[in-house]
């Protein structure tokens, strides 16, 4: 028989308010690889799209939205012609690197490419 392990039980602290403001925004499926993808540099809408396989259209523009709205993107527009629309991340937004760097290895050791969610999220 194993050996049971006992733990004692302390009181529940509440989530740093923080961390929530952080998930509630890149915890949202898509936003960190909009994030990924815009860190290498100024990007074009469809260039964008086609950058992340599975997204939409409206999702990718909804995305954006939010992340303009939390000052992370800037949405730059060259009239052109033809007119085309561009999307760079800001400082705060550049200051996301070395945080999701660290995520994507911590992945890379920790969450093997036959996991559940490689065939959800389309890897």
């Amino acid at each position: 028989m194993a050996e049971q392990v006992k733990h004692e039980a302390g009181p529940c602290q509440r989530v740093d308010d923080g961390m929530t403001r952080v998930f509630l925004l890149l915890g949202k499926r898509w936003t960190g690889l909009i994030v990924t993808v815009l860190l290498q540099h100024p990007v074009h809408f469809t260039d964008l799209r086609r950058a992340i396989p599975g997204i939409s259209e409206r999702m990718l523009s909804d995305r954006l939205t939010e992340l303009g709205a939390a000052g992370l993107v800037v949405r730059d527009v060259d009239e052109g012609p033809p007119l085309r629309v561009s999307y760079r991340l800001t400082e705060a937004g550049s200051a996301l690197e070395p945080a999701l760097k660290e995520l994507g290895s911590w992945a890379e050791k920790h969450l093997p490419e036959s996991a559940p969610c490689s065939e959800k999220f389309g890897k």
